[in-house]
């Protein structure tokens, strides 16, 4: 759906249909939080008040962009995956070999939907780490930008880590959600952190204290 327009996407948000969802629309937000850390790089690449810092911001903005474009993909990705959990819930369970075969199908489905949210996380948490740099060095005058990318950032990472905990909870297999529980936990700890550090810079860079 990243191909459609914006007006076509939100539409089928708000709609009926399963799908696009919570997952689908984290990554979209992430994605928008990474496009404000590109902004904010781009108009600090190439101003000589700045030129101390350029390769650094330019390496800020090569991996911004490197973000947004993964979590585009993830918008998609994540309504693939959702749809094959759907699609395997509907298998036969008849005999007691369709059901067993029910059961891992929809257990293998899971998991592969459990990755798509936490790597979407992951960028996320990345862009949170590019904000933290980027808001002592870029182009102060795109300061707000900064924090819109970091609150939005932010917000995609808690919102991914909803899609990665509904997606657990029905697993079985405790070490794996315990492996996972532990991998998003940490970057929820660290991004809560980031948030505030980059908040509390913009806020006074923009009323001059």
């Amino acid at each position: 759906m990243i191909e459609e327009s914006l007006r076509s996407y939100l539409s089928a948000a708000a709609s009926r249909s399963p799908a696009p969802g919570g997952g689908s629309v984290s990554a979209l937000a992430g994605a928008l939080g990474a496009a404000m850390a590109s902004m904010a790089a781009n108009f600090t690449v190439g101003k000589k008040k700045y030129e101390n810092v350029q390769e650094e911001v330019k390496r800020i903005l090569s991996e911004s962009e490197e973000c947004r474009l993964k979590l585009e993909e993830l918008v998609d990705e994540d309504i693939k995956a959702y749809t094959k959990v759907s699609s395997v819930y509907s298998l036969p369970k008849e005999t007691d070999e369709e059901k067993e075969k029910r059961v891992q199908e929809i257990a293998r489905a899971t998991k592969e939907a459990v990755s798509v949210p936490l790597e979407i996380a992951k960028c996320c948490f990345r862009v949170l780490e590019l904000c933290r740099q980027l808001v002592d060095i870029g182009n102060k005058r795109l300061i707000s930008d900064v924090g819109v990318s970091v609150l939005l950032a932010e917000a995609a990472l808690r919102a991914a880590n909803l899609n990665v905990e509904i997606n657990l909870v029905s697993l079985k297999d405790d070490p794996f959600v315990k492996e996972k529980r532990c991998a998003i936990g940490s970057l929820l700890t660290e991004g809560r952190n980031i948030l505030g550090e980059v908040l509390s810079k913009v806020e006074r860079e923009i009323s001059g204290g």
